[in-house]
């Protein structure tokens, strides 16, 4: 869902990358690899200041043919995918918040994608808004 396509660009001698559907993810890394990993790291955090703001989050483009693709942690995603669903039915956090019989506070942390919240936090949270988690490894 939250597949981002990636430009790796060589900088000097170390790969600079970019996202072109998320503007504040910027990373480097020594090589490929490396930089790949610092992307999963430098994109959640340029999505976190979507949530933060209360932005839509930016969708995905396409990837070009050959293009590497990021997406955020498992956790982070499920974050990422239970915000979505908010902001689409247009709920507040106030809203879920009495929905869930929770305070903002902990609703708060639900949307923080530093903070470890429990997976059956997220889940309860989905189904108040008619939504479900799934996990998947593939």
């Amino acid at each position: 869902m939250f597949n981002y396509p990636v430009t790796l660009t060589l900088d000097g001698d170390t790969l600079l990358v970019t996202f072109a559907d998320v503007p504040e993810a910027i990373t480097f890394g020594a090589d490929e690899d490396e930089a790949l990993l610092q992307a999963v790291d430098a994109l959640e955090t340029g999505l976190s200041f979507y949530v933060e703001s209360r932005k839509p989050l930016p969708l995905p483009s396409k990837p070009k043919r050959g293009q590497k693709t990021v997406r955020p942690g498992a956790l982070e995603g499920a974050k990422l995918g239970l915000y979505q669903a908010m902001t689409e039915q247009g709920i507040r956090k106030a809203e879920l918040a009495r929905r869930l019989g929770w305070h903002v506070p902990q609703v708060d942390r639900l949307f923080d994608l530093r903070h470890a919240s429990k997976l059956d936090q997220i889940e309860t949270a989905a189904r108040s808004l008619g939504r479900t988690v799934e996990v998947r490894v593939t």
